[in-house]
This record gives structure tokens, sequence and C-alpha cells, in this order.
């Protein structure tokens, strides 16, 4: 699924990642939730947006996919 917003880009993230947390991953130049697998749990906690919710749904999300975050 692809979501765009008008003060965001357009993405495949998870509906249940807000706003904040999908600026900064596109900010860091993540755009597509495959881009996002083995990439440190920590390294994404460190953007500012990205919280513990965001982590939790991003993380599920991959797991379905069989891509863990790293």
């Amino acid at each position: 699924m692809t979501t765009t917003g008008s003060d965001g880009p357009a993405t495949d993230f998870p509906r249940g990642v807000g706003a904040p947390a999908t600026r900064a991953l596109a900010a860091a130049g993540y755009t597509r939730l495959d881009q996002l697998a083995g990439v440190p749990a920590a390294e994404l906690a460190a953007l500012h947006g990205v919280g513990p919710k965001a982590l939790r749904v991003l993380g599920e999300a991959l797991a379905e996919r069989g891509r863990p975050l790293g």
C-alpha cells in the first residue's frame, strides 16, 4: 500500500506509522518498507519522529514479509 499526504512523501509504510515517523524515514532516504530490512532498530529510533509505536509497526510488517529489522 502506498501512502501519501500533502505533507509527506509517497511510501509503502504500514498505515500505523505516523506522519512524523514517515517524514523522518523519508528524510533519511527510506521510502519503501523493504529498505528497512536489516537496519538496526536503534538507528531508526535515533531519527527524530520515529518512536516505539512506529518501530513496532514497522517491525511487525517486516516480520510478516520474513525480513526483520536488524
